[in-house]
């Protein structure tokens, strides 16, 4: 099954180290930043997790937060937590699923036969209230994530959301901003962007980020 942006995330039923969740349910009105990981105890994951941990504060300033999968067992999930705090600084804070007959790996698209068919891929959906995916990240195994760039990038759909406007190349969040080609009435630009705005091209328009002072 391959899943799209803009297609609906399949709800699922799974044990979790915070017990059982039916996903759908879990998520309630939050985004969800949902993520595999190839295997317990294994070097990479350890420093991922840890991380993502740490940016919990920076989730729920965003009204999001994190859900991990692999398929080891929820013994391994328990028992590598402890390894984690340890190593990396930072209690495991959010349900790792034991995905151990593959199923929900399955209906997620986190299983590459041709890279390896053991293990999970790196894979990373960013899921909005309304439980359509709004982006997806696939890594190989070998390749640990920028988690700084998962935040980027639910900062730019929150905002992109709200507004009518794109964000450029590196953009991050407090930079200038695209007004969409598709707006041109000058009435209503003038009522979007009062901070005013720069024409580079009939097509290229930038003005200062709308929901900062």
């Amino acid at each position: 099954m391959s899943l799209l942006i803009g297609d609906t995330a399949p709800d699922f039923e799974a044990e979790t180290t915070e017990g059982r969740i039916r996903f759908h349910q879990w998520a309630g009105k939050d985004w969800v930043i949902f993520f595999s990981h190839p295997a317990d105890f294994t070097p990479v994951c350890t420093t991922e997790l840890g991380y993502t941990a740490k940016l919990k504060g920076e989730f729920e300033k965003r009204g999001a937060k994190a859900l991990v999968i692999s398929v080891d067992t929820l013994e391994h999930h328990q028992t590598w937590s402890a390894d984690i705090e340890e190593t990396q600084g930072t209690a495991i804070n959010f349900p790792m699923i034991a995905d151990t007959n593959r199923k929900v790996a399955t209906l997620y698209n986190m299983i590459h036969p041709n890279a390896d068919p053991k293990v999970t891929v790196r894979a990373v959906y960013v899921i909005d209230p309304d439980k359509k995916i709004r982006a997806s990240i696939i890594y190989p195994p070998s390749a640990g994530r920028n988690f700084d760039e998962v935040l980027r990038l639910l900062d730019s759909l929150q905002l992109t959301d709200g507004y009518k406007v794109a964000t450029p190349v590196n953009w991050v969040d407090g930079d200038d901003v695209i007004i969409l080609p598709a707006l041109q009435d000058p009435a209503e630009i003038a009522q979007l962007f009062p901070k005013g705005y720069k024409t580079l091209k009939s097509y290229l328009r930038v003005t200062p980020q709308p929901n900062k002072p």
